[in-house]
């Protein structure tokens, strides 16, 4: 077995490459040919979410995406945050999402409460 880390596409290549001939063998469970499968599987998985890790949204653009999606005004998010005065800060980042709005948001725009409750980037 001759595992090395992967640091790069080609790396990446490789150890796909490998996989495919380690499945098409369909080794057994507990040999040598298996645990090599297993272990690349593992240094895939590691490489391709340092690789292409995907961030969550900020929240207040990931609340404007949903909006353009499902046809919303700021006045429809009224009984979400409060008044329009209070959502149009909240959208333009003067005031931040409360814990009470954020459960609103979650529930009526179905956005997931990891993404609403991080700090905005912005």
């Amino acid at each position: 077995m001759s595992i090395k880390p992967i640091h790069n596409e080609k790396d990446y290549d490789n150890a796909l490459d490998k996989v495919d001939i380690l499945i098409e063998l369909n080794p057994e469970l507990g040999t040598a040919q298996s645990d090599e499968l297993e272990v690349l599987a593992l240094l895939i998985e590691k490489y391709e979410e340092k690789a292409w890790a995907i961030e969550e949204p900020d929240p207040i653009e990931a609340i404007k995406i949903r909006m353009e999606q499902m046809h919303l005004k700021q006045k429809d998010l009224v009984p979400y945050i409060g008044n329009k005065s209070k959502v149009s800060e909240v959208l333009n980042r003067k005031v931040g999402l409360s814990l009470s709005m954020i459960t609103s948001l979650a529930k009526g725009l179905h956005l997931p409460l990891e993404v609403l409750v991080q700090p905005s980037k912005a």
